[in-house]
């Protein structure tokens, strides 16, 4: 007789239990200040001039541009979005070196959304084993209305974050308007509606799989642990041997863990903190606060699950103490590259010109004589104005003797004064011609001057006159 074997099951959904603490109060204030933030960003102002968008976080991709505050970033300098990216990446891994993954815990958008979505199925369908019930239990018209409801909010909180996206890449106020004029691009409308279908499967059905099975963070985590990182840990010292406990009888030949499982229960991943750290485990404190609700009860001392480490708690067996170590080697590593990369980018902003010259030599041909006996080079030259004004500018060239100039624009012969729109890029054709000698090629220097202003720019080019071998 043989016997069927299981090797996969379905995944089992996790209805966390509703508790109360100071973790969860925290993590209801990072909930309302990220959230916050999130949605009403878009709609700050900040006055760069009247020629420049007036959103304060505006990424503007018909452009090329980024706004942030007062910061402006033009294609030609994504070393800056590299430094962002860098910075971030050293701040998460400092702080995981000495807290653990309470970025997951508190601040991760999969985090937050997801708490807001089961914050909803609560309010709509009641606590765990309200929601477990209605879910196994038989199709009813009770049942259906609260499905029913409970998805249009996710619905409707899918489509208000999908929409409040889409603001940071078009003028806020703008596009919320052309929505009430049903006045909105296809594109911009299956971006939202792609954004709220995202939203609504990531936050309502795949939950802790995506922070367990998706995010790269869960893998390798463990790589910036060590025994001083603070962590959710279970006192097994003090909380085994675990069981129930009546009221009044002795806690003798036991340890202080009632076994309610009330831990396991609160955990959005579904986890036991008891048979150690696991990877799933996002930090976020909950089961910390139901520990120590049933501990007042019991009357034990909290901290039984609690933030510490490991060497703390291994001291603590022994009757020793150990104190929380900021320094280490890894942390020390860490804010130094932090420190180092926050200065380069701080340089970086510091010596930002908001005007650049570019200059490419034409390749076909590389040069003419021309019948006079002078040879001429052509070249395009890209202006990039910065400044939220219009500006002209003056060309000038040195490193050929008795050099004429002569600039066309779409064709016709431009006037000495370059002209630039602001916040733009001007680009004009050059031709260049002397009277040289064909052996030896010419290192010339385009310098460009602000008519208005004393900022200037130059650019090193070459005047070729003889074709290569």
């Amino acid at each position: 007789m043989t016997q069927d074997i299981k090797l996969f099951e379905a995944q089992e959904r996790i209805y966390p239990k509703r508790v109360w603490g100071k973790y969860r109060k925290l993590k209801w204030l990072a909930m309302i200040v990220t959230l916050g933030i999130y949605y009403l960003t878009p709609f700050l102002r900040w006055n760069r001039g009247p020629n420049a968008p007036d959103q304060a976080v505006f990424i503007d991709l018909s452009n090329a541009k980024a706004y942030w505050f007062w910061i402006e970033i033009w294609p030609q300098e994504v070393y800056i979005i590299t430094g962002i990216l860098i910075l971030s990446a050293i701040a998460l891994f400092f702080v995981t070196s000495l807290f653990g993954r309470v970025w997951c815990g508190y601040f991760c958008p999969q985090t937050v959304w997801t708490d807001l979505f089961v914050w909803v199925e609560r309010i709509i369908q009641g606590d765990r084993n309200a929601r477990k019930k209605l879910r196994e239990g038989k199709w009813s018209f009770d049942k259906l209305k609260k499905l029913a409801i409970t998805h249009f909010i996710w619905l409707v909180i899918g489509w208000c974050t999908a929409g409040s996206f889409v603001l940071y890449f078009n003028d806020a106020p703008t596009l919320v308007r052309s929505f009430f004029e049903f006045d909105v691009s296809p594109t911009v409308m299956w971006f939202i509606v792609g954004l709220t279908f995202s939203t609504y499967i990531m936050a309502g059905f795949a939950r802790e799989q995506v922070c367990t099975y998706m995010c790269p963070y869960a893998r390798f985590q463990s790589a910036m642990f060590d025994a001083d990182t603070l962590i959710i840990g279970y006192d097994e010292h003090r909380g085994e041997k675990r069981g129930k406990h009546k009221k009044g009888t002795s806690w003798e030949g036991r340890g202080a863990c009632v076994d309610c499982k009330l831990c396991v229960q609160v955990c959005p991943m579904g986890i036991d903190i008891r048979e150690g750290l696991q990877m799933e485990c996002i930090a976020c404190g909950l089961c910390v606060d139901a520990c120590n609700n049933i501990m007042d009860k019991v009357g034990q001392p909290r901290g039984l699950i609690r933030y510490d480490t490991v060497n703390r708690m291994e001291a603590e067996k022994h009757g020793k103490s150990e104190k929380f170590r900021f320094l280490q080697p890894r942390t020390i590593y860490y804010s130094s590259t932090l420190i180092a990369v926050g200065l380069v980018m701080l340089v970086s902003l510091i010596k930002r010109t908001v005007l650049e010259l570019h200059v490419l030599h034409d390749r076909n041909p590389l040069f003419v004589q021309l019948s006079s006996g002078e040879i001429r080079n052509g070249y395009i030259i890209k202006i990039l104005n910065k400044t939220h004004e219009h500006r002209t500018y003056t060309l000038a060239m040195d490193g050929l003797e008795n050099a004429h100039i002569m600039v066309k624009s779409a064709g016709q012969i431009a006037s000495d004064n370059l002209y630039v729109m602001a916040d733009s890029i001007g680009m004009y054709h050059v031709f260049v011609s002397a009277e040289v000698d064909p052996a030896n090629p010419r290192d010339i220097v385009f310098t460009l001057k602000d008519n208005d202003s004393n900022l200037q720019d130059t650019y090193d080019a070459s005047f070729i006159s003889k074709r290569g071998k």
